[in-house]
């Protein structure tokens, strides 16, 4: 699964669709668009999206079982 797909899963949850979340972001439907197509972002345009859908991005150390974000 990819972040693209992820991100889609995310809006179906939240009763949302891509298009109203750009607009709620205040970008324009095609750059997000864009961005879910290529499956190509920073990580601070995802951590925007998962701020405006009310998610956080964790990453846990597989060896330790830590968080380390």
């Amino acid at each position: 699964m990819n972040i693209s797909e992820i991100i889609k899963i995310l809006c179906v949850k939240r009763n949302t669709t891509i298009a109203e979340l750009s607009v709620t972001m205040g970008n324009s439907k095609q750059n997000l668009f864009n961005k879910l197509y290529r499956n190509d972002m920073k990580v601070s345009d995802l951590e925007k999206i998962l701020e405006t859908l009310n998610a956080e991005l964790r990453v846990i150390d597989k060896t330790t079982g830590t968080e380390i974000v």
